[in-house]
């Protein structure tokens, strides 16, 4: 399993939560994992239920098994301020500039800048070591930019090492660049059975490809149950309205006790079921979408609208019997 696992999806897929329990399930068996949030959203403090995360690796879970869950939101300001004094030794002046607005104003303004350093900051947390030489993480999640931007999110190093020929900036590109595009990072897209999400998971695959960077698995996140199968929608859209009264009648629907006829609850009814065959078949429309991806595809459940912490074990759980552990 790649260390550093990349996690992304077009808005409103539920990519933070699906990376939250991607750490939960990755932690599991006493490994350690570090989550890393780096839109500045504090969405993950949200789904743990914890006080906003500020600039250092804090412990926020303990998975199945006594894995441990770290999570990191990185600020590219912060970032920069490290950045300055690993290679330049400038920690003072550093402080110094960010008070006058000059480490805002580079990040801002210069271009791949901050993504450099977000990039940057997960990369060096994927090769650090202990004293004892081992990693100190065994797992590091992104909870990435959306799916339109992950392209150029992922591979502005690339852009930066052309600009800075060499020095320390075409350095940490490299180095940067040579963690992202090897088999220790994995690049997951999470999607919705639905067109537009589909057709941007589809364009955001061919061009993290083109890019030559590592693409990781499908997640189909929110996933609502079948209800009817086969013969059972079949039956939905030939069966008599006269047949479905009787057997509401027999079933003791639509007698007195209900307001009689049965009829009345026909139409209903069978709009419902129309109307779940007709999503039905649009779903498997997407499901065979994906399948010509050449790429695995896992589903996770439709859980609670609001999120919580035994929701994403739920989650964990799930990715962990797919394989995505």
């Amino acid at each position: 399993m790649s260390r550093l696992q990349v996690v992304s999806g077009k808005g409103g897929t539920g990519k933070t939560t699906v990376a939250a329990a991607l750490a939960l399930a990755l932690a599991d068996e006493g490994k350690r994992t570090l989550l890393v949030e780096v839109e500045g959203r504090q969405g993950i403090a949200q789904l743990f239920g914890t006080e906003a995360l500020p600039y250092e690796e804090r412990k926020i879970a303990t998975a199945p098994g006594g894995g441990e869950v770290y999570a990191l939101a990185i600020d590219a300001e912060q970032a920069l301020l490290d950045y300055l004094q690993m290679f330049y030794k400038l920690g003072g002046a550093g402080r110094a500039l960010r008070k006058i607005g000059a480490i805002d104003f580079a990040t801002t303004i210069a271009p791949g800048l901050r993504d450099v350093l977000l990039t940057g900051k997960a990369c060096e947390a994927v090769r650090r070591k202990d004293k004892k030489g081992e990693f100190l993480y065994d797992h590091v999640v992104m909870d990435a930019p959306p799916t339109g931007r992950i392209t150029r999110f992922l591979n502005v190093n690339d852009e930066m090492a052309g600009l800075a020929k060499i020095g320390p900036i075409h350095n940490q590109a490299q180095a940067v660049m040579r963690v992202l595009k090897s088999p220790e990072t994995a690049v997951h897209l999470v999607t919705l059975l639905e067109e537009m999400p589909v057709q941007e998971t589809a364009d955001g695959i061919a061009e993290l490809r083109a890019a030559g960077l590592p693409v990781g698995r499908v997640i189909v996140n929110m996933v609502r149950p079948e209800v009817l199968d086969a013969a059972e929608l079949d039956l939905a859209r030939t069966v008599p309205h006269t047949a479905v009264a009787r057997a509401l009648s027999s079933a003791g629907l639509g007698g007195a006790r209900h307001g009689g006829h049965a009829e009345r609850l026909v139409g209903p009814l069978l709009a419902q079921a129309a109307e779940y065959a007709e999503r039905h078949t649009l779903e498997q429309e997407q499901r065979a979408v994906l399948g010509e991806l050449d790429l695995p595809v896992d589903e996770l459940p439709l859980l609670a609208e609001d999120m919580d912490l035994a929701g994403l074990y739920e989650l964990a759980l799930e990715l962990r019997k797919q394989g995505l552990s």
